[in-house]
């Protein structure tokens, strides 16, 4: 059997929003911890993303908008001048093979360790209760997360905006578009819990209050850039980072419509990776959303291509078999095979297990 007709699928062109795709294959977003402490990407990362850009979107690793946004060590930013002139010749090398480029954008909120960061800022999450685990530095190795402070009301506002400037400082460089963060755990996905958000502001107790942060600020970058060019991601069901969702279908019942509204390119649903789900939340997904949706989680070629052909996705995002396989998508067309990813440098620095995984081409 030709293994080509099974999956021929994921080569066709869609649309997302403003984003003409070649193909329905996905970079997902994945941290590799390349960039210097002040979030400034690795020279190198050029060719990392050039590489893998097979893909008809091709997704950054999660970018902070500020300081106070960042917390595992060596993850970039788009916030200053210096992250923004690093950041520009990577997408120039990523457009020229043909593939459409968004910055995914986040703030870690409570999981977090001020020695990570280029310069110290408060910690912060929707209420003062620390995260579990511990988190990996430079500095000192395994630590503790920082034990954070909850956000003042009228500090929202300010978030929200520096999620605004870093979507324009991404357009003004040429990106096409963004990713908002809403998932896995960190500040949004905070505030949708019902474990870290203890708040008895218009922020917390009811799930209408739970999603108000969010909202506000997709709705800033919306007011930013446009509709058209934002997508979101969502994990609905994740517990990872410490985050508990007891009213989860409830939840993304409320929630998912308030992102339809908006008419965005795109919603990113992220399937659990650590924790078992009783409920398959891509289905979940598109039950409450009609819109164009990209799937992420534990797929392969085969169950992509079925979960565009049952109409549960638009485009498929596929994250390990990326790291090992940079053309990941003549891979798909060949049938393999596939390099295996070594987990012992995916957050390392320099080039080993970044740039040194060989193509079919040698």
């Amino acid at each position: 059997m030709d293994l080509r007709l099974d999956i021929g699928k994921l080569f066709t062109p869609t649309q997302l929003g403003a984003l003409k795709l070649k193909n329905r294959v996905a970079m997902a977003p994945l941290t590799r911890s390349r960039a210097d402490q002040n979030g400034v990407p690795a020279e190198f990362a050029t060719e990392y993303y050039a590489n893998r850009a097979g893909a008809g979107l091709v997704i950054t690793e999660a970018t902070q908008v500020s300081f106070e946004g960042m917390g595992y060590p060596r993850t970039p930013g788009m916030h200053t001048e210096t992250q923004m002139d690093a950041w520009a010749p990577i997408v120039e090398r990523v457009h020229s093979h043909g593939a459409k480029f968004v910055v995914q954008l986040w703030h870690v909120g409570r999981i977090a360790a001020d020695l990570n960061r280029g310069q110290s800022a408060d910690v912060v999450a929707p209420s003062a209760v620390r995260a579990p685990g511990q988190m990996y530095t430079d500095a000192k190795g395994m630590i503790e997360h920082d034990m954070p402070r909850a956000l003042e009301t009228e500090e929202i506002a300010r978030i929200a905006g520096e999620f605004a400037a870093a979507a324009r400082n991404a357009m003004e460089i040429g990106f096409d578009g963004i990713e908002l963060h809403s998932a896995n755990g960190y500040l949004l996905h905070q505030f949708l819990s019902t474990n870290v958000n203890r708040r008895d502001d218009e922020y917390g107790g009811s799930i209408e209050n739970r999603v108000r942060m969010p909202l506000e600020v997709l709705d800033a970058i919306v007011a930013e850039i446009g509709s058209d060019r934002v997508g979101i991601r969502v994990s609905p069901g994740h517990t990872f980072n410490g985050i508990e969702e007891a009213d989860m279908e409830a939840l993304y019942a409320h929630y998912l419509p308030e992102l339809e509204k908006r008419q965005l390119a795109y919603l990113h649903v992220m399937r659990p990776f650590a924790n078992d789900c009783d409920r398959d939340v891509a289905q979940m997904a598109r039950q409450h959303y009609s819109g164009k949706i990209i799937v992420c989680g534990g797929y392969d070629a085969e169950s992509g291509a079925e979960a565009i052909e049952n109409g549960i996705a638009d485009v498929v995002a596929f994250g390990k078999l990326f790291v090992s396989n940079p053309d990941l998508v003549e891979r798909f067309r060949a049938g393999g095979p596939y390099n295996e990813p070594d987990q012992s440098t995916f957050y390392t620095p320099g080039r080993e297990g970044y740039t040194t995984y060989p193509t079919l081409a040698g």
